[in-house]
Order: structure tokens, then C-alpha cells, then sequence
């Protein structure tokens, strides 16, 4: 069995050439959105962001700490700004908070401006891979199955407002972000 030829650099260049906003990479803690949106962006030429560093670099605090301090409500307002902010600054490649895209006014201003991509997996790879850091506040509350499990029920409709759909998996990176190049060349 022979693979599909992967996608040539000329055929990247042409892609990137028709991309005239920012790339925002919606989904749950897990799936792989910042991994992914480094690879994406070396590979379209461009930077990129993490809007949840951004957020604990404007509060000097943690995201663990806004929550406790302040409550979600409070965190998800300026989670909007900075992510308002990140897009007029012209940024190549944002990856968000996993519940960033499920705020209607995020959404809107994410869809109005940018390409969203809704990267995917199942609840199993969020599972394990969330389970490497202890630094998810929404996590620390229970049986992390159980809650991505309900998350993911909870957040799909609105991830699914995204422009573009991509299951990640366990292959590699590098990969991911060239099948999201193809999405978007598709959807162009």
C-alpha cells in the first residue's frame, strides 16, 4: 500500500498567498491546538500566538489563578479582549482556550475575522493528553473522562460553527496542520 503524496511546497505557497486573516484553532483542552498551531504556522511562514499565554502574561497571573480569584465569567471577558486584541494585531496562526469559541461574542468576532478551524479527536487522546500537565482548572474538579465527556456534548454545537472542521489523531503533528492547510484550501 502506497501513501498519498503529501502536499508540495509550491501547492503550500499558493495556499497561503489566498489566506488574507488570521487562523484561530477552536476545540477542547487536548486536541492538540498549540502543538498543532506552532506546525501550522512554520509551515504557512507566519507567527504564532497562544492566546491563554497571552491572557496569563496581560493578568500576570495564572489561568488557574484568574478562575480562583475571579470565577470563569470574569476570565472569559478578558479572554474575548485579548483574543479582540491578538486578531487586530494581525497574527498569522491563534490558538484559543478550549472555551473561548463556546462565548457568543467570541465566536462571532473569531468567525467575522479570522478562519476557524475546529480541531477534534476523541475522548480517549483528550484524556491521556490531557492528563500530562495538572494545569486545567476545569479538570480539577472531578473525573477528567466524565468531564471532557460532557464538555465535548456540552461545546460541540458551538465548535461546530467554525468554518472548518479537523479531526486531529495520534499521527504526527506536522500532518494535522497540513490536512487544516487542505481545509482551507478546500473552503477558499
Amino acid at each position: 500500500m502506497t501513501e498519498a503524496p503529501a502536499i508540495t511546497q509550491d501547492a503550500i505557497c499558493a495556499i497561503i498567498r489566498r489566506i488574507d486573516r488570521p487562523v484561530v484553532l477552536v476545540g477542547l483542552m487536548g486536541v492538540g491546538k498549540s502543538t498543532v498551531g506552532r506546525r501550522l504556522a512554520a509551515l504557512m511562514q507566519t507567527d504564532f500566538i497562544d492566546a491563554d499565554d497571552e491572557i496569563e502574561r496581560a493578568a500576570d497571573r495564572s489561568i488557574a489563578e484568574i478562575f480562583e480569584a475571579h470565577g470563569e465569567a470574569y476570565f472569559r471577558e478578558g479572554e474575548r479582549r485579548v483574543i479582540a486584541r491578538l486578531m487586530e494585531e494581525d497574527h498569522g496562526v491563534i490558538a484559543t482556550g478550549g472555551g473561548a469559541f463556546i462565548d457568543a461574542e467570541t465566536r462571532a468576532l473569531i468567525v467575522d475575522k479570522a478562519i476557524a478551524v475546529w480541531l477534534d479527536c476523541d475522548i480517549d487522546t483528550l484524556v491521556e493528553r490531557t492528563g500530562r500537565r495538572n494545569t486545567r482548572p476545569l479538570l480539577k474538579k472531578g473525573d477528567p473522562r466524565e468531564i471532557l465527556t460532557n464538555l465535548k456534548d456540552q461545546r460541540s454545537g458551538a465548535y461546530a460553527q467554525a468554518q472548518l472542521h479537523v479531526v486531529t489523531d495520534d499521527g504526527p503533528h506536522h500532518q494535522t496542520a497540513l490536512r487544516i492547510l487542505e481545509a482551507i484550501d478546500a473552503w477558499l
